[in-house]
């Protein structure tokens, strides 16, 4: 995949993957936006994914506490056709990303 990003991009890490049971934590470095500057702490994603609605809200609320509720980079968890999603910056910045199994 290197060759398919500019040079000063090639020394970064582009994802990190965790499993643990049903739960499954994602990482990628920031590439580009349109519409927001890098900072500190918004330069990567954590991604959640996995389990039911339920465990995920859980979750999703305790880290979303005192979240920047920007439309740009706030979305409450909800149901979509493949399922829960949701996404926030937290209060120091890192961008967090949760998907999972559909709510009944």
């Amino acid at each position: 995949m290197k060759d398919q990003f500019p040079k000063e991009k090639h020394n970064r890490i582009i994802s990190a993957h965790l499993k643990s049971g049903a739960i499954e934590i994602s990482s990628t470095d920031w590439m580009a936006s349109p519409t927001l500057e890098p900072k500190q702490g918004n330069t990567f994603s954590i991604f959640i994914i996995g389990g039911t609605y339920d465990e995920l809200k859980v979750v999703f609320d305790k880290l979303a506490e005192r979240a920047d509720k920007d439309k740009r980079t706030f979305m409450e968890l909800h149901n979509m056709y493949f399922g829960t999603y949701g996404q926030f910056a937290d209060r120091y910045g890192v961008y967090w990303t949760f998907k999972g199994e559909k709510k009944e």
